[in-house]
């Protein structure tokens, strides 16, 4: 653990930041995400579950980002950056998908998302393997997401 850090105020960063992150997200798309005229496919769970969940996970995101941060080891960087981006990619993917309904391209960029979330995994578990573990839930949700979101557009298409 890095000996210069009160653990908690990491935790308290870092998770700040994941659901910072998910709520610039969810303002700027605020009232663009019932999406009435779209048909939605089997196994849509109702509207107040995405909350739930997306604020589960961004928590699990920030402690298991907390966690690679503190443990000092020269790899933390490279893992943040990868950390740091796929926050970036998510935030975007809810502007394309909500804001703009570019349902496909938001499917293809869901694909580069799992992707990235991937490249962390491995990347935390290398460093701390409960953070990289931490973040399967994440992954399990974004498959389900591609599902939604491909679905969402072949029968809206």
């Amino acid at each position: 653990m890095n000996k210069q850090t009160n653990p908690i105020w990491a935790y308290v960063i870092f998770i700040g930041i994941a659901l910072g992150v998910g709520g610039l997200a969810a303002a700027l798309n605020a009232g663009q995400f019932q999406m009435p005229e779209l048909t939605r496919p089997p196994l849509s769970p109702p509207g107040w579950l995405f909350f739930v969940v997306w604020t589960v996970l961004y928590t699990l995101m920030g402690v298991s980002a907390a966690r690679v941060w503190l443990t000092g080891s020269p790899a933390v960087s490279d893992a943040l950056f990868v950390w740091a981006t796929q926050l970036v990619v998510n935030f975007l993917w809810t502007i394309f998908y909500f804001r703009f309904r570019a349902l496909l391209l938001s499917f293809f960029w869901l694909l580069f998302l799992l992707a990235l979330v991937w490249l962390m995994v491995v990347r935390f578990r290398r460093i701390d393997r409960r953070a990289g573990n931490l973040q399967i839930p994440y992954l399990i949700w974004l498959g389900f997401a591609g599902y939604l979101n491909f679905a969402t557009w072949l029968l809206n298409r």
